[in-house]
């Protein structure tokens, strides 16, 4: 493939969170850019206003009147159906087809490419990386969430042949990638519609892990076993690994950590977000960027500077009487990770959670997890659960969820009814929790609790 003959882009899920990253690569390229999405949100809205054309119904083999087949690729998410009428035209008469990807493979063969896989904290952890580079030795970026600092999901540095990317592990999307460097967060079972089992998730990281550049380097959690043909760096907080956090505190409105790396202790690292899973972000942060030539001095300027990722434990309202805090959170673990941290952060304060399921398989194969993480806040609403591309499974909803959280204060509610019962609540800590269309209460619930 030469980009240089491509002058249009067109995006089959032009919507999802890295595929827009893409776009905006692309529309800097000077290419034309065009997209179809299935429902309007905030970030087709953002594309529009950078002048990328977007629509929102099926024109099936009516789209191909629009573009030259000899100079457009057509780049696709997995999440797309088969049978959609647009992506069968295109197959039919010989479009190049890539999914989302199999471009990001294709940039990192042509740079110096660093993923960042896990089940859980890669987007965290790979925005975090992002900013410490940008700010020092500069890199580009392609993000599965918004940077706060950037108020992008995309950095770019024309200077710099580094480039940071998510290595996805849903559809196996990750063994597209060559990159460089890595660094591997979490493999706790998820996905398991795609992989089955466990064992079967495991398989897909080690090969995943043994793709990166023999030369190059792994950052991999202390509590993960899995041998690649690369160097390998461990880390973790309070565990006997390479980089090494300890002594996490809160104090005078900042998140401190010890940190003992290459030999040396660096005391009173200051982290520029909360959370205990943060903190651990970080440490993998420190050791790529070490790896890379980054200095002490730079790294620790880096993560103070860091402001978090969009959705990632944001603060939609940070006030003496009352907190309201947005997260991503939609696998148990993860939601433990954001309880741990809210405890941390407000031990005497009561919590109200309300949570969105995603997905009826992953509701069906973590129910008594999600049950036992969920029933740590003090007040739990559900949302019915979000289908994403699923089709309903039966017996699996929101109230079976229900029934087996050890509650008595809990209820499940359509989001109207969410807003209005989190408006009259006297807790002080309000969460909204979950990867769905959540996201669309915050604002109308912000209004109601200011």
């Amino acid at each position: 493939m030469n980009l240089a003959s491509v002058n249009t882009v067109y995006f089959i899920g032009i919507g999802g969170i890295g595929m827009s990253a893409l776009a905006r690569y692309f529309n800097t390229l000077g290419k034309k850019v065009v997209g179809y999405d299935k429902t309007p949100s905030s970030l087709t809205d953002a594309l529009q206003q950078e002048r990328i054309p977007i629509h929102f119904e099926d024109k099936g083999e009516a789209i191909l009147s629009q573009f030259d087949k000899s100079s457009t690729i057509v780049i696709y998410t997995p999440a797309v159906p088969a049978d959609f009428g647009e992506l069968l035209a295109f197959q039919s008469m010989g479009y190049v087809l890539m999914k989302r990807a199999q471009m990001l493979g294709y940039i990192t063969q042509h740079s110096k490419g660093i993923g960042v896989a896990g089940t859980h904290g890669k987007t965290t952890t790979s925005t975090m990386l992002a900013h410490v580079l940008h700010q020092s030795i500069g890199c580009n970026a392609f993000l599965g969430g918004i940077s706060t600092n950037y108020a992008s999901n995309l950095i770019l540095n024309p200077n710099s042949r580094l480039s940071v990317v998510e290595a996805d592990e849903f559809d196996r999307s990750f063994l597209q990638l060559q990159p460089f460097g890595g660094v591997l967060t979490s493999v706790d079972a998820d996905h398991l519609d795609i992989y089955e089992n466990k064992q079967n998730l495991l398989e897909g990281f080690e090969l995943y892990i043994n793709k990166i550049a023999p030369e190059g380097f792994l950052l991999i959690h202390a509590s993960i076993d899995l041998p690649s043909k690369c160097k390998q760096i461990s880390y973790g907080m309070n565990q006997h690994a390479d980089v090494e956090g300890s002594n996490m505190r809160f104090s005078k409105g900042q998140f401190y950590m010890d940190v003992k790396c290459a030999d040396k202790v660096w005391n009173d690292v200051v982290l520029g977000v909360p959370g205990i899973h943060n903190a651990e972000n970080a440490l993998a942060v420190i050791g790529v960027c070490l790896e890379l030539g980054v200095n002490e001095n730079q790294i620790r300027e880096g993560l103070s500077t860091f402001r978090g990722v969009k959705r990632r434990f944001e603060y939609i309202i940070s006030a003496p009487h009352k907190v309201y805090i947005d997260d991503y959170a939609h696998h148990p673990t993860e939601i433990n990770a954001l309880l741990s941290s809210i405890r941390l952060l407000y031990p005497d304060k009561k919590v109200l959670g309300i949570f969105q399921p995603h997905l009826f398989s992953r509701t069906r194969d973590f129910m008594d997890d999600f049950a036992h993480s969920l029933q740590q806040v003090d007040e739990l609403i559900l949302l019915p659960i979000y289908p994403a591309r699923e089709l309903p499974i039966e017996g699996i909803t929101s109230d079976a969820l229900l029934d087996k959280i050890r509650h008595e204060n809990k209820s499940v509610r359509t989001p109207e009814e969410a807003i209005e019962r989190a408006a009259e609540s006297d807790c002080e800590v309000i969460l909204t929790i979950g990867a769905g269309d959540i996201d669309r209460i915050v604002e109308p619930l912000k209004q109601r609790l200011v």
